[in-house]
């Protein structure tokens, strides 16, 4: 018991206090993520519109987060990831606001862009700040700490969103939007360049030197591709994955909220001395093929078709430890091949390519699941995590061949 005290202990010491807050921004931020979960019910229930209508709102939603990361990045890189940061949470508060109280059709899909496109921006910019507070022996860890956060806030969010659309859905917006300039007000008061030293502004970013740019870089630009492939697999987990608990293993709505829920108690639980364990030893990119590997064999498992709950579980942990291991060690991937000056580029893209899975995966997972059967779907969701576990066996052998960017 005391080695276990110790090893909680140590996964979360040794990381800076600019950090933590960062978390608690991110962990606000979240907690007030309702709308964008409940925004097909909220168009089809209280607007009136088609479920054609509301998915292409959704769509909208998408394509604006995409521009989002690339604008982000390239932004981040220009102004500084505060800066940005701060004016993403504070523009996408009022949007919230603002969005619940249009009632012309054209209109919500024009503000649902904008919004998106604003509020995208925050995710390479809070990547790139993560990064900076970190260093290069805790920076895995401190992704993690952040991943933490979002989990929570997300879980948080969700459950008390799920009760607040039963009585009165004009009420997410506000509180969407509240939350975000909530999360603005705490980053301007703790993190902010006069009030955190741990904080650069950006005219004292340091001197300009020579960068490398993200799209030269072939084994990012290949890892980038491998993220929306890993990407499309796992959003089936939030997408179809629900669908198949209730159609074929017969679960009710109760056990099917359980089981999700089981996936953000496991890495809350375990995530941070998991990932505390792991980033002293070498070769962390065997981690990410295992991972791809664990995630593609828990659909595959679903194909056992019986077991009910015990299945639903099963699948589920062995999904969430596949995610431990990958996507924590992404982050120091992507990361590992930056400077100060290229990073806000580096997360921009990388950011857009979670955006762009998210619209794929979903998407091309009904499809498949109405067409060719979940049967089909799992051997092919399974087939594309066998295809990331190579592509990213390939690039821990290969990456070193090609010349990282200048550090500064």
């Amino acid at each position: 018991m005391r080695t276990l005290t110790t090893l909680y202990k140590n996964a979360y010491t040794g990381l800076a206090p600019a950090t933590w807050w960062l978390s608690l921004v991110m962990l606000i931020n979240r907690s007030g993520t309702m709308v964008v979960p409940f925004m097909t019910l909220y168009l089809t229930d209280t607007m009136h519109c088609t479920i054609a209508r509301a998915a292409l709102v959704m769509a909208i939603f998408g394509a604006g987060a995409i521009c989002g990361g690339i604008l982000g990045g390239k932004l981040t890189d220009k102004f500084g990831f505060y800066n940005i940061q701060l004016v993403s949470l504070l523009c996408g508060g009022i949007l919230f606001m603002v969005l619940g109280q249009l009632k012309d059709y054209t209109h919500i899909c024009i503000c649902t862009f904008v919004l998106a496109a604003l509020n995208e921006t925050f995710r390479p910019a809070n990547a790139t700040a993560v990064a900076h507070y970190s260093t290069d022996a805790n920076r895995t860890r401190c992704y993690s700490l952040n991943r933490l956060a979002v989990n929570l806030g997300w879980a948080f969010g969700g459950a008390l969103g799920g009760f607040i659309a039963s009585k009165n859905y004009s009420l997410l917006f506000w509180i969407d939007g509240i939350t975000n300039i909530g999360a603005a007000i705490l980053l301007l008061a703790v993190l902010s360049p006069s009030r955190n030293s741990a904080t650069p502004s950006h005219k004292d970013a340091g001197p300009k030197v020579k960068s490398h740019s993200a799209f030269s870089d072939v084994p990012f630009m290949v890892f980038i591709a491998l993220t929306v492939l890993f990407g499309t697999m796992f959003f089936q987990l939030f997408a179809t994955i629900p669908v198949f608990f209730k159609q074929k293993l017969l679960l009710s709505p109760s056990q099917i909220g359980i089981t999700m829920a089981f996936n953000g108690i496991l890495i809350t639980l375990i995530e941070m001395p998991l990932v505390y364990t792991l980033e002293q030893r070498s070769g962390y990119m065997r981690f990410i093929v295992a991972g791809c590997l664990l995630c593609a064999f828990s659909f595959v498992v679903l194909n056992m078709g019986t077991g009910g709950m015990l299945l639903a579980l099963f699948s589920t942990v062995l999904v969430t430890a596949g995610e431990m291991l990958s996507m924590p060690f992404m982050n120091t991937f992507w990361s590992g091949r930056t400077n100060s000056h290229n990073r806000g580029q580096y997360a921009g893209l990388y950011t857009a390519a979670w955006s762009v899975a998210q619209v794929i995966g979903p998407y091309s997972g009904g499809q498949a699941a109405q067409h060719l059967g979940f049967y089909t779907l799992w051997l092919a969701v399974g087939a594309i995590g066998a295809i990331c576990a190579l592509g990213f066996n390939w690039l821990r052998l290969n990456k070193d061949r090609y010349p990282l960017a200048s550090k500064a």
